[in-house]
């Protein structure tokens, strides 16, 4: 992003259909609780809390000390009220923050929902971003330049702006309004070395985990208010997530080492807009360099192989499926990366439909469909689905495979959104089936 933006919390653009049809929605969360250290936690909330994506550090800690009131403005598509109900309801329930949608008084944090167009004018790299002292995204620019967008200024939070595309998928909306509702009333920050958290921008986990309710409910503790140094909320720390957490006292430290800023660079243009193929190419394989001179075997290892594979697909088939094979070894050594090893599972099983092996992909998909619809992964789920039909076609049973595939649909159009979209993931799918010709 140029100028300050890497201060500006924001999701990484990815392409998104327009328009929505019947679809599926999930019903109720079933979050993972943290099985962290409080030793460990009380780093992962100092990392988050008192620094920016861009590394800067911040000098107070802020958050709202008003209740926080709701508005949605703009033009929202048909699925956002229903999620931010849902997730207004989490926030309340699992973080006890109180947290509403605005009556007739205002708001002190907007959601605003407009087209992928405007957001990117704005901010070209970003399919939603977050922002202070603003309320309409026409402010956005004279604010900025005014400095009045500063994060690194803000000593409590007053009012507070959410931009969302209202021409994306359900799915992609859902998944920015998350990501950037925790960040609006919460940390700034994302880090790659936690493997159970949206404030990662691997963008593995959809929504909000039990690990980010803990981090809110901690935020929003009487212990801490805005304005305090990090040297003060450090010392409250401990006994705030001993009454919190208090099964976090008893877990030994496994506290993982800090990401190099080379390796992060290097994933962001391995998976990012705007690099060549070559270029992205280079980027996955340094990104798997640093890995392995770093020593990791923890889930960056894996992402860091998983990049590899998605770069090396078109042109070296062979050796994407060593790398998806190798993430998944990496990914299957803790229980946090669950929802990882369900992403290449949906890898591996393609290329053994391709080659014919449909019994092979059924052993990995199947154990994989629970994992997608735990953590709310619609576009994962529907991808499963169609992947177990066809091998299921593949395996005589045909019957099956038909019924598999029409269940997926509904899901396909959370996931994916739009009618032509759907089908073309369809599509898609089952060309990799040798018993198919389009």
């Amino acid at each position: 992003m140029p100028g300050n933006s890497g201060d500006i919390p924001s999701r990484a653009a990815t392409p998104s259909p327009t328009d929505i049809g019947s679809i599926k929605v999930f019903s109720v969360p079933r979050p993972t609780p943290p099985m962290r250290s409080n030793r460990d936690m009380s780093r992962d909330f100092l990392d988050l809390s008192m620094q920016l994506e861009s590394g800067r550090q911040l000098r107070a800690f802020s958050r709202f000390e008003a209740p926080i009131r709701v508005r949605v403005t703009g033009t929202p598509p048909a699925t956002l009220l229903p999620d931010l109900t849902r997730v207004l309801h989490r926030l309340r329930s699992e973080a006890g923050i109180d947290i509403a949608q605005a009556g007739p008084g205002a708001a002190n944090l907007t959601i605003q929902a407009v087209s992928r167009s405007e957001i990117r004018r704005h901010l070209p790299q970003a399919a939603c971003f977050v922002v202070p002292n603003i309320d309409d995204i026409s402010q956005y620019r004279r604010a900025r330049m005014a400095g009045r967008t500063n994060w690194s200024t803000l000593t409590r939070r007053d009012k507070i702006a959410i931009f969302l595309p209202n021409d994306a998928s359900p799915q992609e909306v859902r998944d920015c309004l998350h990501e950037e509702l925790a960040q609006a009333i919460g940390p700034l920050n994302d880090l790659y070395r936690l493997p159970d958290s949206v404030f990662n921008d691997d963008n593995v986990h959809t929504v909000l985990t039990g690990f980010d309710m803990l981090i809110l409910r901690a935020y929003y503790a009487p212990e801490l208010r805005s304005g305090m140094s990090y040297n003060q909320v450090a010392e409250r720390l401990p006994a705030l997530l001993s009454r919190l957490n208090p099964a976090g006292d008893s877990r030994p430290s496994r506290a993982i080492s800090s990401t190099p800023r080379a390796w992060i660079q290097a994933v962001q243009t391995a998976l990012g807009p705007g690099a060549s193929h070559g270029q992205r190419q280079r980027a996955a394989a340094q990104a798997v360099e640093i890995a392995t001179a770093m020593g990791w075997t923890d889930h960056r290892r894996g992402f860091s192989h998983y990049a590899m594979g998605r770069i090396a697909q078109s042109t070296d088939p062979a050796a994407a499926q060593k790398h998806f094979a190798a993430a998944d070894a990496y990914y299957r050594q803790s229980q946090a990366t669950a929802p990882h090893r369900a992403l290449t599972a949906s890898q591996l099983a393609a290329n053994a439909i391709s080659q014919g092996r449909g019994d092979v992909a059924l052993m990995l998909i199947n154990p994989q469909i629970a994992v997608a619809e735990r953590y709310e992964n619609a576009a994962l789920l529907a991808t499963l689905m169609l992947l177990r039909a066809e091998a299921l076609d593949l395996s005589g049973r045909s019957s099956e495979a038909k019924t598999v595939r029409l269940d997926s649909l509904g899901w396909a159009r959370y996931g994916y959104g739009a009618d032509w979209a759907v089908r073309a993931k369809m599509r898609e799918v089952a060309a990799l089936n040798p018993l198919k010709s389009f």
